[in-house]
């Protein structure tokens, strides 16, 4: 234990050994989760918590093809919590599940869809580096926005499972991935991007992350988001400890792709590379508020270029990712009160993760009223690490 404001679990053992004490530790969480999922769901799209299950049942045999080390764990974790494992399927698949009701209820009028937006994390993401900040470290990491009533289920997770590299990620109690980063010194954020595609099936988010933070190596884990096709559009931001770092912006269809100008890298939730031929003439972006974040976000950080140590670099940070123009839905979320509480968003946690020296730091709640907290574990420490403090492991292939 901790005085940390946020959980923190470790586990360790083979895939079901690490899901069940994953799922032990956070049984209460998930509770939780699954309490307002139920009612999300319903409010949302009408669907009964059976019917979610139902739905979640063709995720989990598609996962089982290709992951099925992470559906032992993820067994694992719905044992542990004493839950079915289909409801475990749905909180991994919560996005893919209602995008697909809000393709069904879709109105002919997009300019007022709703469901769309309803299903992606609108979160703000950054990079920082070759110099542009002024301590002369690495820094990634986003501000993660999405349902505010979600904010009491996160939980920092490290998951040693020799000989893949060790993984510590920022995820809602039983999400078997999300945003994080791995003693190989790999780091992955993510944004959602919307855009109706096609009926074709693909992997959930939640997996996809996680099989990128499972890579040892940086051009396996650039093929898993290049190779793999998701269900839905998302945005991921990959880094490396060597100062390298490619934003993907991806697509049922394809991927596009960033590199930071110079050093600086900040990524919302539209299209910034290319707009897909797809959606071409008839794209709205899902979260309009992503035009003022980006450009906001990216002046603040900015400032970081000037920074003498790490405390000021952090500080500059947590300034940029609080600002609060187009308040509530500014870079730094809150609650619009105006709308019901089961669909009102929050920023429920902001990283930065220093991959010069593998800190990782979070702010349990909105970047404003929060300081940023290190978690109790060095990234790079694990299987695979290339850091320096320490001593390097192959990993068996």
């Amino acid at each position: 234990m901790n005085d940390l404001s946020i959980r923190t679990v470790e586990v360790t053992g083979n895939a079901y050994e690490r899901g069940h004490a994953y799922g032990s530790a956070t049984g209460d969480l998930i509770d939780d989760a699954i309490a307002y999922y139920q009612d999300a769901f319903h409010v949302q799209t009408g669907m009964r918590w059976n019917e979610v299950k139902d739905q979640a049942a063709s995720w989990l045999r598609l996962c089982e093809q290709h992951a099925p080390d992470l559906v032992t764990e993820l067994r694992g974790v719905a044992d542990g919590a004493s839950r079915d494992v289909l409801e475990l399927m749905a909180l991994n698949a919560r996005g893919e599940i209602i995008y697909d009701a809000g393709s069904r209820l879709a109105s002919p009028y997009p300019a007022i869809e709703e469901d769309e937006r309803e299903s992606t994390d609108g979160c703000t993401s950054f990079v920082l580096t070759d110099g542009a900040s002024g301590d002369g470290h690495m820094y990634v990491g986003q501000n993660w926005d999405w349902r505010a009533a979600t904010q009491k289920t996160l939980v920092a997770l490290r998951i040693v499972q020799d000989p893949l590299p060790t993984v510590i990620m920022q995820v809602e109690a039983g999400q078997i991935g999300r945003h994080g980063v791995n003693s190989a010194g790999i780091a992955l954020n993510a944004n959602g991007l919307g855009g109706r595609f096609d009926s074709t099936i693909g992997l959930p988010q939640t997996f996809i992350r996680r099989m990128v933070l499972n890579q040892s190596e940086l051009p396996d884990a650039l093929n898993v988001l290049a190779r793999t096709t998701p269900h839905i559009a998302g945005n991921a931001v990959l880094s490396h400890s060597s100062g390298f770092s490619v934003d993907l912006e991806i697509t049922p269809h394809g991927i596009d792709w960033i590199y930071p100008e110079d050093g600086l890298l900040v990524h919302g939730n539209h299209f910034q590379g290319r707009i897909p031929p797809q959606l071409a003439g008839r794209y709205r972006p899902v979260s309009v508020d992503s035009l003022f974040r980006v450009p906001q976000a990216t002046k603040g950080l900015a400032a970081v270029r000037y920074a003498e140590d790490r405390p000021k670099a952090l500080a500059q940070v947590r300034a940029a990712m609080s600002d609060h123009l187009g308040y509530p839905e500014s870079v730094c979320t809150h609650p619009d009160e105006r709308r019901p509480k089961v669909r009102q968003w929050a920023t429920v946690l902001s990283s930065c993760v220093d991959l010069t020296t593998g800190d990782y730091f979070v702010t349990n709640g909105t970047p404003c009223n929060h300081e940023y907290e290190q978690l109790p574990w060095n990234a790079f420490d694990g299987p695979a690490s290339r850091h320096p403090h320490f001593s390097p492991v192959t990993a068996i292939q």
